[in-house]
């Protein structure tokens, strides 16, 4: 609707304009036709004086005529805003062009430009084609959008021969409209030009002058060719890039457009219609006419009602920008200011910005516009109780009422805020608050609100509520209305804030603090006193007040009291009596008069006082008392009001004088204060009559308390003081003395002992029965008091050996002395009895040697006491006899000193060991003594429990021997020498090895040495071994053990490798297939192995050995294919030859165990070039900045440009190719031949290409050479190798040309630095791309982890083990271990064995014996089947006849050789058919005895179907049963349908095929006579159930360790990538970016997009959709993380 109104207002306008228009537009034509008559071929400059030409003469004259006006005459020349003058005098710049038709047409033209000046376009306006409607008055309410420059006028008008040609223009030409991309200047750029055409006369034209007939049709024409002409020479060029490099230029130079800069996004403006809100562009600042315009920076509108002044927010330009651009127009968003009276945001077009107005000018008028707002506040106390900044207040002093009133700057009052457009909802009201500030934060206690009354101003009541100590604040706050707002526009307003404190008031009561009890008599204690105000606030005590005590039954007084804010009564005593030692409870008034409220109680618990004298009992002065007795003492401590007392340490001392040795008595009465004091009797020593002594009484520890002494008479005691012993003897008494010695005859008793005691008076005490209780001898347990009453001691019965004296003792105690008397008895020899011998030394005799030691004789009484009977004349009474004794050897000695009779030589003829008795006999009397006969010295060493030494024993080489080796030491009679810590070794060849390793052993007391089991590893064939002792530094030899050592079929000796030879190995190809066995000591290759054991290392050769780095590159084998060869074979396809030209090692491994692994013999394999593919430089130069000038420097392209031929991964190839390289400068235009010259003015150049290399060592450009300034061009260097069939890819070399010197030497430091920029970037990406791969690498690594761990997991549950969810590899260790236990267990159990020695397998066509090449289970089963084949168990099974026939030369006929190659297979039996008791898959008859086929009973460890070819030869279809009664009957029946097979029963019986069964050739001997010739038991099925279980563990256990890892490695990776380092790496990236974008801009190169330059990157990996990446790439991430590492960048 607007917009309707305001074009009808234009409309009406113009209509009045259009007679007056009619006239001008004659003149317009005409000036316009004849334009170039009258000025020339340049039309009409700018000139500052007329100059005089060959145009200058020609005046054309117009004269208009009006009825009733004099004419008007015009001359055309003095007309000076004609179009063609404004075309030419508005353009900055021409471009001028011929066109050549066919014929002779030609047609001169030239295009002006037109710039864009800041806020408007220069391109004038012709009064046909109106770009704009123009008016005098200029509606800025009316919102038009500006059309382009030209709008839709045609480029060109055309001009015959110098005059116009009216009705015919042309639009434009293909080489001057607008591209349909961006080219390289803006679109708008094409709407700023104007045109003319000159023709000469070869083009027709009308005959009124008005039309061209056919001129376009002919420009337009496809033969039509274009030149431009430049400083008046034509020159072929192509003119659609001249014309674009041209626009290109006039836009940079004359344009002056706004300039947009710091970017800050891109975003859509919901408040305009829909197809304007987006995309928008927001920019912080812009260039404008030379200013600088910024966000928050002050400006001024013009043409916009009302003028805005305000601060810049941000920039618009419609449209899709990026960084910084030049536009021609945009909006701007401006705050008004001030904010605060605006707080909105308006938004117009940039040119209604006032360029003229200062910035000054509009900071003041924001200035005067804040004066206005409210500034501070004015606060009066009408009433009175006025509050000060910081006053200390009374609790409960009131603060005055308050009037307040808001003024602004200009201090006027003010109740709203300023501005017609706020209305009524702006009103100010004001808040008062009081805060309490307390450590848990403010509280508001007081909160009013006052608005304006109109008459009265803000006002608040008088307060009287504060009471509470602390600090406040009184805060008056301006707020608005309804909102309550504290700010507005952002900007707070006005407040004050009065701080002040509550204090205490005077005391008006008080209380007692916290005491310090105890509470003592005659004590002085403080009581500390607390006062408050009237509203319980701690107050001080600031008068002199005489405090008042009262208390039932004591006398109190005290000190003084103190003042300030610890109030104290100090020093108040307290005196009276308090019952008992725990006191007694007081009311103590208290009265502080003066106070409100002056009397308090205080109840305190009085204790006796501090010790003051000592009461003891009894009071007399002299105590009697008699020797050896006690005296007690009652004590009592008391205080000095006489009440008893207790402390702590109230210790009580007695001390006695007068003799020495005097007790000393101590009681403790810290708890009580009273006791008893006594102790130990007091005695004296020797006192015959009365003695007197002197006891002081005191407590050491209580100084001031004086001590009591009494005086003490001491009486001789009337107790037992000494004990005497006597021996009667007729009428005669002897007294035996303490200690005394009394000999008598052994075995005799001792009568008529008595004893008497006496007091300390030497007087005779009478025994009573009291005193004859505390007597005690130790020689008897019982006494009979009857004799004791007398004086009798009990008889003492003397020991029987001489040696054995006994003490003899007599005791009394009672409660005052403890008295004994002891004397000893000596026993004396009896009369001769007994003849007694005695070993001394061993007992023991060696056999063939003399008794080490001696037998002593000697004669003893009755109780075998020694008595001195023998002389020298009595050896010849001596007799001497034994069994087997030999008495040639017998000495007889006297020894005078012991008075015995001494025996040597003692030895026994040779014979059994054991116990001999030897006889001794003297006169009468005889004795008898053992001896042992034991072996003699070791003298042979015999082994136990081995077999028979005549012939070798078989073992496999790494395997055990059947038994331990133990050896016994014997005499040299054979008898088992049991001599421990003999030391026994082993004898033996250095290539014999055992373990453990041969360590010397020592023999055990039985004379015996376990030297174990070992494992035997030795060469093939037969070896000794000796055991050989030394004993007494001399050896023993043993026998001499043969082995025969056979090769371990199970143990992995060398790899073997089979893969082309021949084959080349190109990089980045695929290797050959290799194919790996595993070869065992007998040379055949062992099968049933885990692919996952066997792996491929390749690494690349060092000068730092061959050994594999940690880093070598690893394979794993690949699945087994359908047409592989058997099991055994491994293979290794399809992988990945390096990219990398070197010498590269290959060993393949085979996993052992944990710790070795056996590797095969390294293959060197030399990678080589794949085929040529590209030509690259070794170096990669800089990007060349040169010009056409003089210096040779300024125009060199490159400079020893070293080039070669690489493969598709940048290996050098093509060594032995020839040809040249040819170099062509070309331009970004293919069809642009406008291009730099090679040095002699040529466009190419030819270099020879030989050796693999071409060399040029300066390559330079003509000076003066063409080109186009600031233009980037590229030189294609293109082999030509006639030798190679394919095309390969040229180097591409661009180089920056510039036609100025100074610029040319600034963009080359700009291009070094672009080049440095651009390697730099490429290691960034390269490091973060690799990083990408790296961690999906992981991850997928992780994935695979996890998958795994869950299907051996649900493997685990199907053998029904369960691993928990915490605590995994502690539970699956301890399962392992038990596992491997059970499996130890089950593999130690002894199980049936074939000891025949096996065929050593010479080759692989060598199967071994039968004996050896199955195994059967149950025992009876495979006794019955050996024996059924003893003659077949020693034949040897060959795969060939020739390998047969060489066994049978080699053993000279006497091995049995069956080779396989001669077996009719066809008669062989079906090992699938069903027993004879089945037709047709129906049960005939039920059969008794388990039958079973004999052959379904055995298990073949390796070659199974070779096996079932033998057993099933040898076998057919013999079938096995219980006993010889089921197979009688499964005989008799089954040869009622069929022919029955031999029949074998478990229990020993066979019944031939002809049904002859009976006698020993049909009854099977016992295991034992087989001769090891049986088929051994396999391992047990649980055996290999365990060792499934175990192998699933320990996968189990290497997934999860696995899982764990790639989690740690995954993990420690994100945390990498998270790190300072890796963020700034990125940040730095990213200003690389930048920064070589802008060097590009500043260079006018093309931007380079990330990642798709193939000129400046290299080729990355590219990586798919697939969570697991190809191994191939995976590969080469690997490499890429090992080639870009964090310290390249």
């Amino acid at each position: 609707m607007f917009m309707n109104l305001c074009f009808r207002k234009k409309i009406l306008r113009r209509r009045r304009k259009i007679k007056r228009q009619y006239i001008v537009d004659i003149l317009e034509t005409e000036r316009h036709i004849y334009h170039y008559y009258i000025h020339g071929p340049k039309g009409n400059e700018k000139r500052t004086s007329k100059e005089v030409g060959p145009f200058n003469n020609i005046d054309i004259e117009i004269s208009m005529f009006e009825k009733g006006k004099a004419p008007k005459i015009v001359n055309l020349r003095e007309i000076e805003d004609d179009m063609q003058t404004l075309y030419i005098n508005t353009a900055a710049d021409s471009f001028e062009f011929k066109a050549h038709v066919e014929g002779d047409g030609v047609a001169e033209g030239i295009i002006r430009y037109h710039p864009f000046l800041y806020d408007r376009e220069t391109y004038p306006d012709d009064p046909c084609f109106p770009s704009k409607l123009k008016d005098e008055d200029d509606d800025d309410d009316c919102f038009i959008l500006e059309k382009a420059a030209r709008g839709k006028r045609p480029i060109f008008e055309c001009f015959w021969n110098g005059r116009l040609i009216p009705y015919t223009s042309v639009e434009d030409f293909d080489w001057c409209t607008p591209p349909k991309k961006r080219g390289l200047a803006p679109i708008e750029c094409y709407n700023r030009i104007s045109g003319a055409l000159f023709t000469n006369d070869k083009f027709q034209v009308s005959t009124n002058k008005l039309t061209f007939m056919d001129l376009e049709l002919k420009l337009k024409d496809k033969n039509t060719l274009f030149t431009r002409i430049l400083n008046g020479q034509e020159q072929r060029m192509k003119i659609d890039r001249e014309f674009a490099l041209w626009l290109k230029d006039c836009h940079e130079k004359y344009d002056k457009q706004i300039k947009f800069t710091s970017f800050k996004g891109i975003i859509t403006r919901p408040d305009l219609p829909s197809k304007k809100q987006g995309p928008w562009a927001t920019y912080s600042a812009i260039e404008w006419d030379g200013k600088i315009y910024k966000a928050g920076q002050l400006v001024k509108t013009i043409k916009t009602l009302p003028l805005f002044y305000g601060s810049i927010v941000k920039f618009f330009l419609y449209g899709d920008h990026d960084g910084e651009v030049y536009a021609t127009g945009g909006e701007v968003q401006i705050a008004m200011e001030p904010q605060a009276l605006y707080d909105e945001v308006k938004t117009v077009p940039i040119a209604k910005l006032d360029r003229t107005v200062a910035e000054k000018a509009v900071k003041k008028y924001v200035e005067d516009e804040m004066a206005r707002l409210p500034d501070r506040l004015s606060v009066t106390w009408p009433e009175g109780d006025e509050l000060l900044p910081n006053e200390i207040r009374p609790a409960g002093t009131p603060i005055g009422a308050l009037r307040i009133e808001i003024l602004n700057k200009k201090g006027e009052a003010m109740q709203k805020l300023p501005g017609t457009s706020h209305g009524g909802s702006k009103k100010l009201l004001v808040e008062l608050k009081v805060i309490l500030h307390s450590s848990n934060g403010n509280k508001e206690i007081i909160s009013h609100i006052s608005q304006h009354g109109g008459k009265w101003p803000y006002w608040f009541k008088k307060m009287e509520n504060i009471q509470k100590l602390g600090n406040y604040t009184l805060k008056l706050q301006v707020v608005l209305n309804e909102s309550n707002a504290d700010t507005y526009a952002g900007r707070p307003l006005p407040s004050k804030a009065i701080k002040f404190s509550v204090k205490e008031g005077k005391p008006e009561k008080f209380s007692f603090g916290l005491m310090d009890p105890p509470f003592r008599v005659g004590v002085p204690f403080n009581i500390p006193l607390e006062f408050q105000d009237e509203f319980g606030h701690t107050s001080q005590l600031g008068n002199d007040i005489q405090p008042v005590f009262e208390a039932s039954g004591l006398s109190l007084h005290y000190e003084e009291i103190t003042k300030g804010p610890n109030c104290v009564i100090r020093g108040v005593t307290a005196r009276g009596p308090v019952n008992s030692c725990q006191g007694k409870n007081f009311n103590l008034k208290v009265i502080l008069p003066g106070l409100k409220e002056d009397t308090q109680i205080l109840k305190i618990r009085l204790l006796p006082g501090p010790p003051h004298r000592l009461k003891v009992k009894p009071d007399s002065e002299i105590l009697v008392i008699e020797n050896g007795t006690a005296f007690p003492f009652q004590v009592e401590v008391l205080d000095e009001s006489d009440n008893i007392t207790t402390q702590p340490k109230l210790i009580v001392h007695c001390k006695f004088f007068g003799a020495p040795n005097l007790p000393v008595y101590v009681v403790d009465c810290s708890s009580s204060g009273t006791s008893i004091l006594t102790g130990s009797a007091i005695q004296v020593q020797n006192i015959k009559k009365d003695q007197t002594l002197k006891a002081k009484i005191e407590i050491p520890s209580c100084k001031d308390v004086v001590p009591v002494e009494k005086t003490i008479k001491l009486l001789p005691s009337s107790h037992v003081a000494r004990l005497q012993i006597f021996s009667v003897e007729g009428q005669k008494a002897i007294q035996i003395k303490h200690q005394d010695e009394v000999n008598w005859i052994a075995g005799d008793v001792m009568h008529n002992l008595i004893f008497q005691m006496y007091d300390e008076g030497e007087r005779e005490i009478h025994i009573t029965s009291a005193l004859a209780d505390k007597i005690k001898v130790n020689w008897t347990p019982e006494i009979n008091k009857e004799h004791l009453l007398q004086g009798l001691l009990p008889d003492v019965q003397v020991p029987t050996s001489v040696k054995d004296m006994r003490y003899c003792q007599v005791s009394f105690q009672d409660d005052h002395v403890s008295l004994e008397s002891a004397f000893t008895v000596r026993p004396l020899p009896d009369e001769p009895k007994h003849l007694k011998c005695e070993l001394k030394g061993g007992k023991t005799v060696q056999m063939g040697q003399e008794l080490q030691g001696e037998i002593v004789v000697i004669v003893t009484d009755q109780y075998g006491n020694q008595i001195q009977a023998f002389s020298p004349s009595s050896l010849s009474a001596l007799g001497i006899a034994g069994v087997g004794l030999d008495s040639s050897h017998l000495k007889t000695t006297f020894q005078e000193n012991t008075q015995s009779i001494s025996v040597k030589g003692i030895k026994f003829i040779p014979g059994p060991p054991g116990n001999k008795d030897l006889c001794f006999t003297w006169r009468e009397f005889s004795d008898f003594i053992r001896v042992q006969l034991i072996s003699g010295p070791p003298a042979k060493l015999l082994l136990i429990d081995w077999p028979e030494l005549k012939e070798s024993i078989p073992v496999i080489n790494g395997r055990e021997l059947q038994n331990p080796l133990i050896v016994q030491l014997c005499d040299q009679w054979d008898n088992p020498a049991p001599v421990p810590q003999v030391k026994i070794s082993l004898v033996k060849a250095n290539n014999l090895k055992l373990t453990p390793s041969n360590q010397q052993h020592k023999t055990d007391e039985r004379g015996r040495a376990n030297l174990g089991v070992f494992s035997v590893y030795a060469p093939r064939g037969e070896h000794v071994m000796q055991v050989r002792a030394i004993y007494n530094k001399s050896n023993i030899e043993g026998p001499i053990i043969k082995l025969m050592i056979l090769p371990d079929p199970e143990k992995p000796i060398r790899l073997n490798i089979k893969y082309d030879k021949d084959a080349s190995f190109l990089a980045g190809g695929i290797f050959t297939d290799f194919m790996i066995t595993v070869i065992s000591e007998d040379d055949s290759i062992i099968k049933n192995i885990n692919p996952a054991r066997i792996s491929m290392k390749m690494w690349q050769l060092s000068n730092s050995g061959n050994r594999p780095p940690a880093n070598a590159e690893t394979f794993s084998c690949n699945k087994i294919k359908d047409n592989d060869k058997e099991d055994g074979c491994f293979y290794f396809r399809d992988k990945a030859i390096p990219n990398k030209v070197g010498t590269y090692c290959i060993q393949f491994g085979f996993m052992m165990d944990k710790a070795n692994i056996l590797n095969s013999e390294q293959i060197i394999v030399d990678v080589l070039p794949n085929e040529p593919v590209k030509l690259v430089p070794k170096i990669q130069p800089a990007t060349p900045a040169v010009s056409n000038v003089r210096s040779v420097a300024s125009r060199t392209l490159a400079k020893d440009l070293h080039l070669i031929i690489t493969d598709d991964y940048n290996n050098q190839t093509g060594i032995d190719l020839v040809g040249t390289v040819v170099a062509t400068i070309k331009g970004s235009n293919e069809e642009d031949t406008d291009t730099p010259l090679f040095i002699g003015k040529v466009r190419t150049l030819e270099f020879p290409f030989v050796k693999g290399s071409a060399e040029i060592t300066n390559l330079v450009l003509a000076e003066s050479s063409p080109g186009r300034d600031s233009t980037e061009y590229f030189i294609i260097f293109e082999p030509q190798l006639p030798a190679l069939s394919r095309t390969l890819e040229p180097y591409i070399l661009p180089f920056m040309f510039y036609n100025d010197v100074k610029k040319q030497q600034q963009m080359a430091a700009l291009t070094k630095e672009k080049d440095q920029v651009s390697k730099n970037i490429i290691m960034y990406r390269s490091l973060f791309e690799a990083s990408k791969q790296l961690l999906d690498e992981m991850k997928c690594r992780v994935e695979e982890a996890k998958l795994k761990e869950a299907q051996l997991q649900t493997e685990l549950k199907t053998h029904n083990i369960d691993i928990p969810t915490t605590q995994q590899m502690p539970h699956i260790e301890a399962l392992l271990k038990r596992k491997l236990s059970e499996q130890e267990e089950l593999r130690k159990k002894p199980r049936r064995s074939c000891t025949l020695p096996n065929y050593t397998k010479a080759t692989g066509d060598v199967l071994g014996k039968i004996a050896h090449l199955a195994q059967i289970e149950d025992d009876r089963a495979a006794m019955v089947i050996s024996w059924h084949l003893a003659s077949d168990m020693d034949c040897v099974v060959t795969l060939t006849t020739d390998a047969a026939r060489r066994i049978y030369d080699e053993t000279q006929g006497r091995q049995q050789v069956l080779p396989l190659d001669s077996i009719y297979k066809k008669t062989l039996p079906d090992w699938k058919r069903p027993l004879p008791h089945y037709r047709n898959g129906k049960l005939y008859f039920k059969p008794i005895g388990d039958p079973v086929f004999a052959r379904d009973l055995l298990t073949f460890p390796d070659n199974v179907e070779h096996c079932e070819t033998v057993f099933g030869m040898l076998l057919g279809d013999t079938i096995i049963l219980d006993n010889l009664d089921a197979a009688n009957h499964y005989r008799k029946e089954v040869v009622k349908i069929t022919h029955c097979p031999t029949l074998l029963t478990r229990d020993g019986d066979r019944i031939r095929s002809n049904g002859k069964f009976g006698g020993l050739q049909n009854k099977a001997p016992p295991m034992d006579k087989l001769r090891g010739m049986v088929f051994g038991a396999p391992i047990p099925k649980q055996c290999l159930v365990l060792g499934e279980q175990i192998d699933l563990l320990q996968q189990y256990r290497t997934a999860v360790n696995k899982l764990n890892n790639v989690i740690e490695d995954l993990n420690r990776q994100l945390e990498y990538l998270h790190t300072p380092d890796m963020k700034k790496k990125k940040q730095e990236l990213d200003e690389q970016e930048k920064n070589l974008k802008l060097i590009e801009q500043k260079l006018g190169m093309t931007p380079t997009r990330k990642g798709n330059d193939s000129l400046r990157h290299p080729t990355k990996v590219e990586m798919t959709d697939c969570p697991i990446p190809p191994k191939r790439m995976r590969r080469e991430a690997s490499r890429q993380n090992r080639i870009i590492t964090k310290s390249d960048v």
